[in-house]
């Protein structure tokens, strides 16, 4: 029977109770939300939606045609110059999403008789940009300048280092100045991806580059996404001109695809510029996060110390971890909950969002939700 091999993997599925299932929420969730990625709480903020809105209402619903052809509108533009602008950087260029953007930085900065260095604890966009790459790849330990090095020491030629800036998993930071300490002295390029870093590092929220003092190189560049601390969705490329040049000649999930959808433009750079005008928002992540981490280590819980807006709480098992998350779902509390396949160690934990808008006292029964339903 055609495709009956997927009731084998199923049913192995099943039996690990590694289902994925998807549970839509309603537009006005009872839940205290401490696992979206909404890290200063700009989804629903006023001048965002009406960013939004507005954009919709001048370019129409869609943006009706890949960004070579009809899909690059004045907004997008426009987008691009403020997001450069505000991280650092020459030029930027924008996807219809950050696995997108991962994936043609790293396919297209990794050709042939390159070599790839990529992080162990990498996301599972840039895995795939590497698997796209034509490049030799080689992984290294977690956050390991000195395995860098050592890669970078067997090859002759072009080479690229590639790692997250803030880790989706645990929130720890990666090594930014010790990584393009080891790209520079064998004239490597470093390519990190701060999905989690935009909004939350940084002055007022300009990213982990800025943070590093390496904004603006000539041998970084940087992927973000829309669809975090701005609230929307997409992603970009941040980086020197000639960089952003190639990717939009060389870059197939660029010249492909259709281009981001103008409402999503719109309310990218309403958030945008809100943070501009209120870069308190970052410090207030980073707040909300130490927060959560102190009251719940004080709680017992082993949890780990964050370096952005991510808490991560581990877990005893994978049915535990599940069991977990349901009940604090149960109790009016939404968390994240990773297990394996999807976390590099193995190890299960719950990972929670410190979004700048929570209150002490959401902070405070959000702590008390997670030791009540403690397995």
């Amino acid at each position: 029977m055609a495709f009956g091999w997927i009731d084998e993997q199923a049913e192995l599925r099943r039996r690990a109770n590694l289902v994925r299932t998807l549970r839509p929420r309603p537009a006005d969730s009872p839940l205290l939300d401490l696992a979206s990625n909404d890290y200063l709480g700009l989804a629903r903020h006023p001048e965002v939606t009406e960013g939004a809105a507005r954009a919709a209402r001048t370019w129409g619903g869609g943006a009706t045609g890949s960004r070579l052809v009809t899909g690059t509108t004045e907004l997008h533009a426009e987008l691009e110059r403020e997001l450069a602008d505000f991280c650092g950087f020459e030029a930027a260029l924008v996807f219809s999403s950050g696995y997108a953007a991962n994936l043609a930085a790293v396919a297209t900065l990794g050709p042939h008789g390159s070599l790839i260095v990529s992080d162990a604890g990498n996301h599972a966009s840039l895995i795939d940009g590497c698997r796209l790459a034509r490049g030799a790849r080689q992984v290294v330990g977690h956050a390991d300048p000195e395995a860098v090095r050592k890669a970078l020491r067997t090859h002759e030629g072009p080479a690229v280092v590639v790692s997250d800036t803030v880790f989706s998993v645990d929130g720890d930071a990666a090594p930014l100045a010790e990584l393009a300490a080891a790209c520079r002295e064998r004239d490597a390029g470093l390519l990190v991806d701060d999905a989690h870093g935009l909004g939350v590092l940084g002055d007022g929220g300009r990213g982990a580059a800025q943070a590093a003092g390496l904004a603006g190189a000539d041998d970084l560049v940087v992927t973000v996404t829309l669809s975090k601390s701005l609230g929307s969705q997409g992603g970009a490329v941040l980086g020197p001109a000639r960089v952003i040049d190639h990717l939009v000649n060389a870059a197939r999930t660029f010249i492909f695809d259709t281009g981001l959808a103008p409402a999503a433009a719109g309310a990218a750079l309403a958030a945008l510029r809100l943070l501009r005008r209120e870069p308190q928002r970052a410090a207030r992540a980073r707040a909300v996060a130490t927060d959560l981490y102190a009251r719940l280590t004080a709680a017992g819980h082993e949890a780990v110390r964050p370096d952005a807006a991510v808490v991560s709480v581990r877990a005893p098992s994978p049915e535990q971890a599940v069991t977990w998350a349901a009940d604090c779902r149960t109790a009016g509390l939404a968390v994240g909950c990773f297990r394996p396949p999807s976390v590099p160690d193995g190890i299960s934990r719950l990972r929670l969002t410190a979004r700048a808008d929570l209150t002490g006292a959401e902070i405070e029964r959000a702590v008390l939700l997670i030791g009540e339903t403690r397995p």
